[in-house]
């Protein structure tokens, strides 16, 4: 047999769909950590400057509650920035709302992001706006929602390796018995 027989014969063999889930597990990992590290240090920034001046109004935030819940929960801060993208969208378009500018808000304290005695806890119309408009804003937005997506690709290699796992399994067991089921 020539070589190209011989690397076929091999290559039958091979679980492509466990290499396929190994490297999406790996991207997915690597890009969840990545972004949602640097996506949690951007929030702590935008805290700082422009809902609370007080360390002590989210010193505990820093400290235990952003590493492991927001881990846990990567929905919730894409959640939190979207509704605030959209109120931002709302303000700089008033034609599309009927409230006033003044009224609409973005209030970190009812996240759970801020306790509620913290101040000024919220911030509101034009302020709002040109919060939206920073690029620390618009950097953190999209590196949640590519943390989610890595989280997302993580769960998609996952199954893929359940499912390749349980088919090799199905496979290896009726080969095993023959034509017998």
């Amino acid at each position: 047999p020539g070589l190209l027989e011989c690397c076929a014969r091999c290559l039958v063999g091979a679980p492509f769909a466990s290499l396929v889930a190994t490297g999406l597990c790996f991207f997915g990992v690597a890009l969840f950590c990545g972004c949602g590290h640097e996506a949690l240090t951007g929030t702590e920034q935008l805290i700082e400057t422009y809902f609370s001046k007080n360390y002590q109004d989210y010193e505990y935030l820093i400290d235990v509650v952003v590493w492991l819940l927001v881990f846990a929960c990567s929905a919730v801060p894409v959640y939190v920035y979207f509704t605030t993208w959209t109120t931002c969208q709302s303000i700089a378009n008033p034609s599309k709302t009927s409230a006033s500018i003044g009224t609409l808000c973005a209030d970190a304290r009812m996240y759970g992001v801020l306790p509620w005695n913290a101040f000024p806890g919220k911030v509101c119309g034009s302020n709002l706006l040109s919060i939206c408009k920073t690029s620390e804003f618009q950097m953190t937005f999209h590196l949640f929602i590519a943390a989610f997506v890595g989280a997302a690709a993580t769960l998609v290699s996952l199954l893929t390796f359940i499912i390749a796992a349980t088919y090799n399994f199905a496979v290896l067991k009726l080969m095993g018995r023959g034509t017998k089921f």
